[in-house]
């Protein structure tokens, strides 16, 4: 495996995601992906050899151990890595895609000629949509993969002995699991790491979507704003417009109008009369 291009790719989905998204990150690659790694392959490379049962019927030891383990933690758990982790680098990619057309688009026009994109690592529009999906995804493939995991192996642990009454095994015969106790350790280990994984991506995703809530009432508050001021200025130029209309005409004619007095005082007071 090229350790370059996966920590090039890491820094990548470092680069654009928010602090909670650097903790998911942290997380998945230090306690699940290591751990699988450097230990699950370990613990789980004997268990079909060290399965045993208390018969000589050929055949009966494979049979029963294909009825307890459908399917293996290591595959379901490398599986999971494989679908969690996907999501995170569509994000890159939908960067990367944003840096290519504004490079195109200044070719094309030149500096001069505006921008696609003010910061196309910014997340907003198809982008922000992009990021939204990556945690919903992420967060539904964790929760997918712990009800499997309860469906195949209830409360997440492995019982010590097993019963088996399938064919061809003669009557009911008990089987032997290895390491049980080792294997509960580490299948709890990566169930809570998942369910943390889980927390992290919900609370993101509520802290996007209340700051472009947030961000959408600043922006209407701001436009009401601006119609107001824009409405005021209008208005009292209409008002100034009239005053000045209404003085040209009184400048502009030789006799004053009939319905001014030509002693205001008097005219007051007759009012007030």
């Amino acid at each position: 495996m090229n350790w370059g291009i996966f920590e090039g790719l890491l820094s990548g989905v470092n680069k654009y995601s928010t602090a909670f998204g650097r903790v998911w990150l942290s997380l998945v690659f230090i306690f699940r992906l290591l751990v699988y790694l450097v230990t699950a392959e370990r613990v789980w490379s004997d268990d079909h050899k060290d399965f045993s049962c208390d018969t000589r019927q050929p055949g009966c030891p494979n049979v029963c151990y294909d009825e307890f383990f459908p399917v293996s933690h290591v595959r379901l758990w490398a599986l999971q890595l494989i679908l969690v982790t996907c999501p995170s680098l569509l994000v890159v990619m939908h960067v990367a895609y944003r840096e290519a057309r504004e490079k195109k688009h200044q070719e094309r026009v030149g500096k001069d000629g505006g921008r696609l994109y003010l910061d196309p690592g910014k997340k907003r529009g198809g982008l922000w949509w992009t990021y939204v999906f990556s945690l919903v995804f992420k967060a539904g493939v964790d929760a997918a993969f712990l009800y499997v995991f309860h469906l195949f192996y209830p409360r997440y642990t492995l019982p010590r002995v097993v019963k088996c009454h399938a064919a061809p095994c003669p009557n009911t015969v008990d089987c032997f699991i290895s390491k049980p106790a080792e294997k509960n350790v580490f299948t709890l280990f990566m169930v809570i790491t998942a369910v943390i994984c889980i927390l992290l991506n919900l609370v993101e995703l509520a802290y996007l979507v209340s700051k472009r809530c947030r961000e959408c009432l600043a922006e209407r508050k701001a436009r009401a704003k601006g119609m107001g001021h824009r409405l005021d200025w209008t208005a009292s130029s209409c008002k100034q417009d009239d005053l000045l209309s209404g003085d040209l005409i009184f400048l502009g004619s030789d006799v004053p109008p009939p319905l001014l007095p030509d002693h205001a005082r008097d005219h007051v007071e007759k009012t007030m009369l």
